[in-house]
Protein backbone atom coordinates (compact mmCIF):
# COMPACT_ATOMS: atom_id res chain seq x y z
CA UNK A 1 0.00 0.00 0.00
CA UNK A 2 1.28 3.43 -0.90
CA UNK A 3 2.28 5.54 2.08
CA UNK A 4 0.55 8.42 0.28
CA UNK A 5 -2.85 6.71 0.12
CA UNK A 6 -3.78 8.09 3.53
CA UNK A 7 -2.02 11.43 3.18
CA UNK A 8 -4.31 14.35 3.93
CA UNK A 9 -7.04 12.25 5.52
CA UNK A 10 -8.28 12.87 9.06
CA UNK A 11 -8.70 10.13 11.65
CA UNK A 12 -10.16 9.77 15.13
CA UNK A 13 -8.86 6.87 17.24
CA UNK A 14 -10.48 5.99 20.56
CA UNK A 15 -8.41 4.44 23.32
CA UNK A 16 -5.26 5.62 21.60
CA UNK A 17 -3.03 6.34 24.57
CA UNK A 18 -1.52 2.84 24.70
CA UNK A 19 -1.51 -0.64 23.20
CA UNK A 20 -3.26 -1.25 19.88
CA UNK A 21 -4.79 2.23 19.81
CA UNK A 22 -1.46 3.98 20.12
CA UNK A 23 0.08 1.71 17.47
CA UNK A 24 -2.81 2.56 15.13
CA UNK A 25 -2.53 6.30 15.77
CA UNK A 26 1.22 6.24 15.12
CA UNK A 27 0.83 4.15 11.95
CA UNK A 28 -1.77 6.53 10.54
CA UNK A 29 0.33 9.55 11.45
CA UNK A 30 3.36 8.02 9.73
CA UNK A 31 1.34 7.79 6.52
CA UNK A 32 0.38 11.45 6.52
CA UNK A 33 -2.98 11.21 8.25
CA UNK A 34 -3.96 13.92 10.74
CA UNK A 35 -4.84 11.99 13.91
CA UNK A 36 -6.93 12.88 16.93
CA UNK A 37 -6.83 10.47 19.88
CA UNK A 38 -9.79 10.23 22.25
CA UNK A 39 -8.83 8.74 25.59
CA UNK A 40 -9.51 8.86 29.32
CA UNK A 41 -5.84 9.76 29.75
CA UNK A 42 -5.04 12.30 27.03
CA UNK A 43 -1.87 13.34 28.83
CA UNK A 44 -0.32 9.99 27.92
CA UNK A 45 -0.71 10.59 24.19
CA UNK A 46 2.64 11.53 22.61
CA UNK A 47 3.14 14.43 20.22
CA UNK A 48 2.48 15.11 17.37
CA UNK A 49 -0.81 13.28 17.93
CA UNK A 50 -3.67 15.51 19.04
CA UNK A 51 -5.37 14.31 22.21
CA UNK A 52 -8.85 14.95 23.56
CA UNK A 53 -10.31 13.71 26.85
CA UNK A 54 -13.20 11.32 26.33
CA UNK A 55 -15.08 8.62 28.20
CA UNK A 56 -16.76 6.34 25.66
CA UNK A 57 -19.12 5.27 28.43
CA UNK A 58 -20.63 8.76 28.53
CA UNK A 59 -22.55 10.12 25.55
CA UNK A 60 -22.04 13.80 26.37
CA UNK A 61 -18.29 13.25 26.74
CA UNK A 62 -18.11 11.44 23.41
CA UNK A 63 -20.11 14.07 21.53
CA UNK A 64 -17.97 16.88 22.93
CA UNK A 65 -14.71 15.09 22.11
CA UNK A 66 -15.75 14.08 18.58
CA UNK A 67 -16.93 17.62 17.91
CA UNK A 68 -13.68 19.11 19.17
CA UNK A 69 -11.63 16.61 17.15
CA UNK A 70 -13.60 17.34 13.99
CA UNK A 71 -13.06 21.06 14.45
CA UNK A 72 -9.33 20.64 15.06
CA UNK A 73 -8.89 18.30 12.08
CA UNK A 74 -11.26 20.10 9.75
CA UNK A 75 -13.45 17.01 9.43
CA UNK A 76 -13.32 13.23 9.92
CA UNK A 77 -12.59 10.64 7.23
CA UNK A 78 -11.63 7.68 9.43
CA UNK A 79 -12.98 6.47 12.76
CA UNK A 80 -11.18 3.71 14.64
CA UNK A 81 -13.31 2.40 17.50
CA UNK A 82 -10.59 0.85 19.63
CA UNK A 83 -11.41 1.79 23.25
CA UNK A 84 -12.31 -1.22 25.33
CA UNK A 85 -11.93 -3.01 28.64
CA UNK A 86 -11.16 -6.61 29.46
CA UNK A 87 -12.81 -9.15 31.71
CA UNK A 88 -12.01 -12.68 32.82
CA UNK A 89 -14.19 -15.44 34.18
CA UNK A 90 -16.86 -17.94 33.26
CA UNK A 91 -20.53 -17.06 33.00
CA UNK A 92 -20.77 -17.67 36.78
CA UNK A 93 -18.02 -15.29 37.79
CA UNK A 94 -19.01 -11.77 36.73
CA UNK A 95 -21.84 -9.97 38.55
CA UNK A 96 -24.50 -8.05 36.65
CA UNK A 97 -22.90 -4.67 37.30
CA UNK A 98 -19.66 -5.85 35.65
CA UNK A 99 -21.60 -7.13 32.64
CA UNK A 100 -23.29 -3.77 32.29
CA UNK A 101 -19.97 -1.90 32.69
CA UNK A 102 -18.08 -3.95 30.10
CA UNK A 103 -20.89 -3.89 27.54
CA UNK A 104 -21.28 -0.16 28.12
CA UNK A 105 -17.69 0.43 27.02
CA UNK A 106 -16.97 -2.33 24.52
CA UNK A 107 -20.31 -2.25 22.69
CA UNK A 108 -22.11 1.00 23.45
CA UNK A 109 -18.81 2.88 23.25
CA UNK A 110 -18.70 1.94 19.56
CA UNK A 111 -22.31 3.04 19.17
CA UNK A 112 -21.76 6.41 20.86
CA UNK A 113 -18.60 7.32 18.99
CA UNK A 114 -19.90 6.24 15.59
CA UNK A 115 -23.18 8.05 16.16
CA UNK A 116 -21.33 11.25 16.97
CA UNK A 117 -18.96 10.89 14.00
CA UNK A 118 -21.51 9.98 11.32
CA UNK A 119 -22.43 13.56 10.34
CA UNK A 120 -18.74 14.23 9.66
CA UNK A 121 -18.12 10.89 7.93
CA UNK A 122 -21.03 11.54 5.56
CA UNK A 123 -19.17 14.59 4.25
CA UNK A 124 -16.01 12.58 3.46
CA UNK A 125 -15.31 11.03 0.04
CA UNK A 126 -13.21 8.32 1.78
CA UNK A 127 -15.24 7.52 4.90
CA UNK A 128 -14.19 4.43 6.83
CA UNK A 129 -14.98 2.98 10.25
CA UNK A 130 -12.78 0.25 11.71
CA UNK A 131 -13.78 -1.48 14.94
CA UNK A 132 -11.37 -3.41 17.12
CA UNK A 133 -13.05 -6.75 17.65
CA UNK A 134 -11.33 -9.98 18.78
CA UNK A 135 -10.68 -13.65 18.16
CA UNK A 136 -13.01 -14.00 21.16
CA UNK A 137 -15.92 -13.14 18.84
CA UNK A 138 -15.36 -16.22 16.68
CA UNK A 139 -13.65 -18.83 18.90
CA UNK A 140 -14.54 -20.18 22.31
CA UNK A 141 -11.83 -19.08 24.74
CA UNK A 142 -11.70 -20.29 28.35
CA UNK A 143 -12.64 -17.83 31.10
CA UNK A 144 -13.63 -15.03 28.71
CA UNK A 145 -17.44 -15.30 28.77
CA UNK A 146 -18.19 -11.62 29.33
CA UNK A 147 -15.40 -10.32 27.11
CA UNK A 148 -16.35 -12.75 24.33
CA UNK A 149 -20.00 -11.71 24.50
CA UNK A 150 -19.06 -8.06 24.18
CA UNK A 151 -16.81 -8.68 21.18
CA UNK A 152 -19.35 -10.98 19.53
CA UNK A 153 -21.75 -8.07 19.72
CA UNK A 154 -19.14 -5.79 18.12
CA UNK A 155 -18.78 -8.23 15.22
CA UNK A 156 -22.53 -8.30 14.62
CA UNK A 157 -22.74 -4.53 14.99
CA UNK A 158 -19.97 -4.10 12.42
CA UNK A 159 -21.94 -6.09 9.84
CA UNK A 160 -25.16 -4.21 10.58
CA UNK A 161 -23.45 -0.83 10.35
CA UNK A 162 -21.81 -1.81 7.07
CA UNK A 163 -25.22 -2.64 5.61
CA UNK A 164 -26.83 0.52 6.97
CA UNK A 165 -24.24 2.94 5.64
CA UNK A 166 -22.89 1.37 2.43
CA UNK A 167 -25.16 3.54 0.28
CA UNK A 168 -23.77 6.61 2.03
CA UNK A 169 -20.25 5.71 0.97
CA UNK A 170 -19.18 4.77 4.50
CA UNK A 171 -17.27 1.49 4.77
CA UNK A 172 -17.39 -0.40 8.08
CA UNK A 173 -15.03 -3.26 8.95
CA UNK A 174 -13.37 -4.76 11.99
CA UNK A 175 -10.12 -6.45 12.93
CA UNK A 176 -10.10 -9.62 15.00
CA UNK A 177 -6.77 -9.81 16.79
CA UNK A 178 -5.58 -12.90 18.57
CA UNK A 179 -3.76 -12.48 21.87
CA UNK A 180 -1.84 -9.24 21.49
CA UNK A 181 1.20 -8.21 23.51
CA UNK A 182 -0.43 -5.17 25.14
CA UNK A 183 -0.40 -3.62 28.63
CA UNK A 184 -3.68 -5.40 29.45
CA UNK A 185 -2.21 -8.80 28.60
CA UNK A 186 0.91 -7.88 30.56
CA UNK A 187 -1.26 -7.21 33.62
CA UNK A 188 -2.95 -10.60 33.20
CA UNK A 189 0.44 -12.26 33.00
CA UNK A 190 1.69 -10.42 36.08
CA UNK A 191 -1.30 -11.71 38.03
CA UNK A 192 -0.68 -15.34 37.04
CA UNK A 193 0.95 -17.80 39.41
CA UNK A 194 3.66 -18.46 36.81
CA UNK A 195 3.81 -15.49 34.36
CA UNK A 196 6.40 -17.11 32.09
CA UNK A 197 4.44 -20.34 31.80
CA UNK A 198 1.26 -18.38 31.12
CA UNK A 199 2.98 -16.32 28.40
CA UNK A 200 4.25 -19.53 26.79
CA UNK A 201 0.74 -21.01 26.88
CA UNK A 202 -0.80 -17.90 25.31
CA UNK A 203 1.82 -17.94 22.58
CA UNK A 204 1.48 -21.65 21.93
CA UNK A 205 -2.26 -21.53 21.27
CA UNK A 206 -1.57 -19.44 18.17
CA UNK A 207 -0.16 -21.50 15.29
CA UNK A 208 2.65 -18.99 14.76
CA UNK A 209 3.79 -19.80 18.32
CA UNK A 210 3.90 -16.23 19.59
CA UNK A 211 1.73 -13.32 20.64
CA UNK A 212 0.53 -10.86 18.02
CA UNK A 213 2.21 -7.44 18.09
CA UNK A 214 0.23 -4.21 18.32
CA UNK A 215 1.99 -3.00 15.17
CA UNK A 216 0.70 -6.02 13.23
CA UNK A 217 -2.86 -5.18 14.23
CA UNK A 218 -2.25 -1.53 13.35
CA UNK A 219 -1.12 -2.51 9.86
CA UNK A 220 -4.44 -4.29 9.30
CA UNK A 221 -6.39 -1.29 10.58
CA UNK A 222 -4.42 1.02 8.29
CA UNK A 223 -5.29 -1.14 5.30
CA UNK A 224 -9.00 -1.24 6.11
CA UNK A 225 -9.05 2.52 6.74
CA UNK A 226 -7.22 3.30 3.51
CA UNK A 227 -8.80 4.17 0.18
CA UNK A 228 -6.83 1.16 -1.07
CA UNK A 229 -9.56 -0.95 0.58
CA UNK A 230 -12.32 0.93 -1.24
CA UNK A 231 -14.25 -2.27 -2.05
CA UNK A 232 -13.86 -3.81 1.40
CA UNK A 233 -16.81 -3.40 3.75
CA UNK A 234 -18.58 -5.72 6.18
CA UNK A 235 -15.38 -7.69 6.66
CA UNK A 236 -13.70 -9.08 9.79
CA UNK A 237 -9.95 -9.29 9.19
CA UNK A 238 -8.28 -11.84 11.47
CA UNK A 239 -4.83 -10.91 12.80
CA UNK A 240 -4.45 -13.92 15.03
CA UNK A 241 -1.43 -15.95 13.95
CA UNK A 242 -3.79 -18.47 12.33
CA UNK A 243 -5.65 -19.16 15.56
CA UNK A 244 -9.17 -19.02 14.10
CA UNK A 245 -8.68 -21.04 10.95
CA UNK A 246 -5.65 -23.33 11.23
CA UNK A 247 -5.42 -26.75 12.83
CA UNK A 248 -1.72 -27.64 12.49
CA UNK A 249 -0.42 -31.05 13.47
CA UNK A 250 1.39 -31.18 16.81
CA UNK A 251 5.09 -30.36 16.64
CA UNK A 252 7.15 -33.40 15.75
CA UNK A 253 4.25 -35.40 14.37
Amino acid sequence: MSARSLAGLRAVVTGGASGIGLAVARALDARGTAVAVLDLNPGAVPAPLRAFPADVGDDASVRAAVGAAATALGGIDILVNNAGVGATGTVEDNPDDQWHAVLDVNLLGVVRTTRAALPHLRRSPHASVVNTCSIAATAGLPRRALYSASKGAVLSLTLAMAADHVREGIRVNCVNPGTVDTPWVARLLDAADDPEAERAALGARQPTGRLVSADEVAAAVVYLASPAAGSVTGTALAVDGGMAGLRPRPAGS
